[in-house]
């Protein structure tokens, strides 16, 4: 069974003599994004017309057919070819066995009944197979049974067998068959890390010279890390800062002394499945049968005269563009043009930090070596930094107390990638001590951070809010009077410091919509976030301040004055921030008002005299019809309708002058 496997492993080895002209790419410089992405250019010396291979994991490959370039200055690119996605499928897609038949001699031999083979040993046999199964054979003195492979034959003499495991080699006759089954085991060998493909790249050219390849893949994220060291003298007005870099290599290759340079950025950046094979969906149409046509429906054309002239190819690049082109290649990351650098301490070397127009590049002056699967941990940073320690009060995170925190100001030529930062305390006699984390966003030069790293328990807080509000102004224009409300929010902080040191406190307060600061003064004053951070300043003592926030904003409202209530008028009218002109003209509307209810009330009054007279009328005139004429009864009834006509009219006049006076007013 072994000769077997031996034999069929070495007719893999005869197409072994082609794949060993390619060249392998040394890997030398890697990029690294905190945008998730890598940038790794590999290079070789070659001469000639050369195959250079670049084995890459399979979740790579689409990244890198997206972006793979080649630079060779002075030939051209051949082309590049990989393996399909599923190659072991595709070779014995068309081969009568499967991937599982290489597994052992005897499934390849039944998978391939009927195949001619030659058998070599004490019985040489020459025949086609017939069938090929086990069967358990007993040991001498009963130690036990073994499994045998017995193969048939049909040969020239008619049907013949022979156990598998006893011939001393079996061939396949058909030189083709052979070749087939050589072809599988060598893809088999070349597939053998299943989650890799190796890419065959293609260069064209004569003599010696340096060919650079490189794509851009997705890649563990750097982080930037941090440690602050504060001086024992809460005044001092700078720290130590030293910033670090930690790098994973997962890129499936060792990085063995190669040139590494960090970005930190956001760059814009997709990911497409090239590596998958997509169909376009055709339509179905009916089969045609003679006599029956099916032409395309015509749309109309165009003179061919009336198109214009293609334009002309593009110009090949001159000779030695090529290298140019390489040194725009970083820009695949968002490496923009050479800025000022600035050299970052880095224990004896010197970190080159280059701060381009949306990121900060890092590069690293000597090569590095990190194995697949390693990480490393770089100083990239050692410098002091402009610091102010304050007590920062986010109500949110605590109620009662503020935050020790650090006011950061980059006064560098680059700005800092964000990261974690550890605060060390250095005391008057030397000796370091931990109190705390932070977190730094993107530090660009010219800006401040505030750092808030621990609880200040010396600084005891008390907050209350009110509101209030009042009128403003108001005017009165077509008899509509418009008026101006200005509404206020007071946040007021009851503040007991330390007692022994002074503090700058500042005070974070939400900032509404539409609203103003009124008070403190502006100055000094930042905006966060949608939040007003205003300093304080604390003196030293237990003795406790006070200090207020106020926000206030402007409502504008009108109403008409003729659908106004008296009252509500008044109250307009006694307002002492209104003109006095509105005033005036409001107490005037007022009167008006009044003038108005007193005659409408006296209108309301004769109505009610003239209804009593009317309905006494009618009581009388019944008694009239009851009582004998011309007796003193009669003639007494008479005399009082005369008497109540008389006051009727007079009613009536005082109602016309009560209605006049209500029209006037």
């Amino acid at each position: 069974m072994y000769r077997l496997l031996a034999l069929l492993t070495a007719a893999a080895l005869l197409i072994a003599p082609a794949l060993a002209q390619a060249q392998e790419l040394a890997l030398k410089r890697v990029m690294l994004s905190s945008g998730g992405l890598g940038y790794f250019e590999l290079e070789a010396e070659v001469q000639g017309d050369t195959t250079l291979k670049l084995t890459v994991p399979l979740d790579q490959v689409d990244d890198v057919l997206k972006s793979l370039v080649v630079y060779d200055d002075k030939s051209g690119v051949g082309g590049l070819s990989l393996p399909g996605r599923e190659p072991l499928a595709q070779t014995f897609k068309d081969l009568p066995l499967d991937q599982a038949a290489l597994q052992r001699p005897e499934l390849l031999l039944q998978s391939l009944v009927g195949a001619q083979v030659a058998v070599g040993g004490g019985r040489a046999l020459n025949g086609r197979i017939v069938s090929v199964r086990g069967e358990a054979t007993t040991l001498p003195d009963g130690r036990g049974t073994i499994q045998r492979t017995r193969v048939t034959l049909m040969t020239d003499a008619g049907l013949q067998q022979f156990i598998l495991e006893d011939a001393e080699s079996v061939a396949f006759v058909d030189p083709v068959l052979r070749e087939r089954v050589a072809q599988a085991l060598a893809a088999i060998q070349s597939n053998r890390v299943k989650d890799a493909r190796t890419l065959d790249l293609s260069t064209r050219g004569q003599g010696r010279r340096t060919v650079r390849v490189a794509y851009i893949v997705e890649s563990p994220v750097w982080k930037a890390s941090y440690r602050l060291t504060l001086a024992g003298d809460p005044a001092a007005q700078r720290a130590g800062l030293q910033g670090w870099a930690t790098v994973e290599n997962l890129s499936g290759r060792d990085w063995t002394d190669v040139e590494l340079t960090l970005v930190s950025g956001r760059p814009v950046a997709f990911r497409q499945a090239l590596y998958n094979a997509y169909y376009v969906e055709r339509p179905n149409v009916p089969v045609e049968v003679a006599g029956r046509l099916l032409p395309n429906v015509d749309r109309g054309g165009v003179a061919a005269a009336a198109l214009p002239a293609p334009a002309p190819p593009p110009l090949a690049p001159p000779p030695g563009q090529c290298s140019q082109e390489r040194d725009r290649a970083a820009a695949t990351l968002g490496h923009a043009a050479r800025e000022p650098t600035l050299k970052l301490a880095e224990a004896a070397d010197q970190v080159e930090a280059t701060d381009a127009a949306t990121q900060v590049t890092l590069k690293f002056p000597r090569p590095v070596t990190v194995a697949n699967g390693g990480t490393l941990s770089i100083p990239v940073i050692d410098r002091q930094i402009p610091t102010q320690r304050i007590a920062l009060f986010q109500h949110d995170s605590a109620q009662r107390n503020p935050l020790a925190a650090v006011r950061l100001s980059n006064d560098g030529d680059t700005g800092l990638p964000p990261g974690i930062l550890t605060i060390y305390e250095r005391d008057r006699a030397g000796a370091v001590t931990y109190v705390g984390d932070a977190r730094l966003s993107a530090f660009p030069v010219g800006e401040t951070r505030m750092l808030a790293y621990a609880l200040d328990e010396k600084i005891v807080i008390e907050r209350e809010m009110a509101s209030a509000e009042r009128i403003a102004s108001g005017t009165i224009v077509g008899g509509v009077l418009r008026y101006a409300t200005l509404v206020r929010q007071i946040t007021t902080f009851r503040v007991r410091g330390p007692a022994k040191e002074p503090r700058t406190l500042i005070a974070t307060q939400p900032r509404h919509a539409g609203w103003r600061l009124a008070r403190p003064d502006s100055t000094g004053v930042e905006i966060n976030e949608g939040a007003y951070r205003v300093p304080f300043q604390l003196t030293g003592g237990a003795a406790t301040q006070t200090f207020e926030i106020v926000q206030e904003r402007t409502v504008h409202q009108e109403f008409r004055l003729l659908d106004a209530d008296r009252n509500q008028i008044a109250f307009f009218a006694r307002n002492a921030e209104f003109d006095p002109k509105v005033r005036n003209a409001l107490q005037r509307v007022t009167q008006l008002q009044g003038a108005v209810s007193e005659a409408q009330d006296r209108i309301k009054q004769i109505e009610a005299e003239r209804a009593g007279i009317v309905q006494e009328q009618g009581r009388l005139r019944e008694n009239l019809s009851r009582v004998p004429a011309g007796s003193d009864l009669h003639k007494r009834y008479l005399a009082t309708l005369d008497r109540q006509e008389t006051e009727l009219e007079q009613i009536g006049k005082r109602r016309v002058e009560a209605e006049k006076v209500v029209e006037t007013a």
